[in-house]
């Protein structure tokens, strides 16, 4: 294996964050990388997801060396990681925010309760919570792929707590049932029609539930969010789709990405 020069599409703010966020809870031992390269490394395994072989190859470091700087970067961030009260409660909203699910695909197979009927392979389940311009709150902890999005939204509080906040939760019609301050588009019968006047009505928020959509886009840049190379029970895993949630960390999803991936 050889190495070759490389970019990688993260903007130079995010990797000061990273960087400092490493400094601040660094415990003294020498390391082979200086924090900077420590959070380049984290940031192209998240970002490219190039396997731990080629960063070490492209770091000039050992294999261990390079698996134990992506793990313990990715467990200091996901630390950062707001809780959901916190995450709808610190940023100001006029009234609703926008709920989507989305699988993470994985290359591991045969994990009980994994197989997604969505993308009809094994991953994890996330639930999505961006404001109303499509800003991101809160990514949730990973479930079984073949969990629906009503029982995540279920299982994660996420129905309970924007009711006690008195947030309207606008979401697409797997969210059907939820209950709570959750709006869903009008369903038709099976083996019926939808009237046109329920048809119209749906266009509404399906117009405003856009901007979520374009959000979990920007989410599956992060290719570690669209096919992970390691099992959909570990830890990493799931620290690794936390993360990007950090709101001290800029959420590690930018705005708009200055290059597509």
């Amino acid at each position: 294996m050889f190495s070759y020069p490389a970019a990688c599409d993260v903007d130079d703010e995010l990797l000061e964050l990273v960087t400092m966020v490493i400094v601040t809870r660094d415990d003294g031992r020498r390391r082979k990388l200086r924090p900077y390269d420590q959070a380049r490394c984290a940031l192209v395994y998240l970002r490219k997801h190039d396997t731990l072989e080629q960063i070490a190859c492209g770091f000039g470091i050992g294999l261990a060396t390079a698996w134990r700087y992506v793990n313990n970067t990715i467990e200091r961030l996901a630390a950062f990681a707001p809780t959901l009260a916190e995450a709808l409660t610190s940023h100001h909203t006029d009234g609703y925010v926008l709920l989507d699910g989305t699988v993470a695909e994985t290359d591991r197979v045969q994990a009980a309760g994994h197989f997604s009927g969505k993308v009809r392979r094994e991953g994890v389940n996330l639930q999505v919570i961006t404001a109303e311009d499509g800003k991101l709150l809160w990514i949730s902890p990973a479930l079984p792929g073949g969990t629906n999005d009503v029982r995540a939204a279920r299982e994660h509080d996420i129905v309970d707590t924007c009711a006690s906040l008195g947030l309207e939760v606008l979401a697409d019609k797997g969210y059907q049932g939820a209950g709570g301050t959750v709006i869903t588009p009008i369903k038709r019968r099976p083996g019926g029609e939808l009237p046109n006047k329920h048809k119209k009505s749906n266009r509404v928020p399906a117009g405003l539930r856009a901007p979520v959509e374009r959000a979990i886009s920007r989410i599956k840049g992060w290719r570690i969010f669209r096919r992970a190379r390691i099992s959909p029970n570990k830890p990493g895993l799931i620290q690794s789709h936390r993360l990007a949630a950090s709101s001290q960390v800029k959420a590690l999803i930018p705005d708009a990405p200055s290059t597509p991936s």
